[in-house]
């Protein structure tokens, strides 16, 4: 079993930039793919991040503008999130699967309670 408990979101002006993180219980941190992923009002959940024990994918939408980390000895994931647009606003999620990397957030296997993201414009 795995908790993941975010924290970091906030309110940020278009531009600007805010670093979520996201702390993990649990001995076995370092063995899970771990992803972010968004959900704004009226929307579907998307994807936006995943990190392997080295290896980073992102969505196209927030490529370049985006790094996510995780420092294993910590427990923790971080999404950095620069240059932030007004359609960044949404509630961000961490998530954890145990079998494989992946953009879709059915193979996730455990979830974060969500931290607000907004971005005025």
């Amino acid at each position: 079993q795995v908790q993941l408990v975010e924290s970091g979101g906030g309110l940020v002006q278009a531009g600007g930039s805010l670093r979520l993180s996201c702390a993990a219980s649990g001995r076995t941190f370092s063995t899970y793919y771990m992803g972010w992923f968004r959900q704004a009002p009226g929307k579907e959940r998307e994807f936006v991040a995943v990190i392997s024990w080295s290896d980073t994918y992102y969505a196209d939408s927030v490529k370049g503008r985006f790094t996510i980390s995780r420092d294993n000895a910590q427990n923790t994931v971080y999404l950095q999130m620069n240059s932030l647009k007004p359609e960044d606003t949404a509630v961000y999620y961490c998530a954890a699967a145990r079998m494989k990397w992946s953009t879709s957030a059915s193979t996730y296997d455990y979830w974060g309670q969500g931290t607000q993201v907004t971005v005025s414009s």
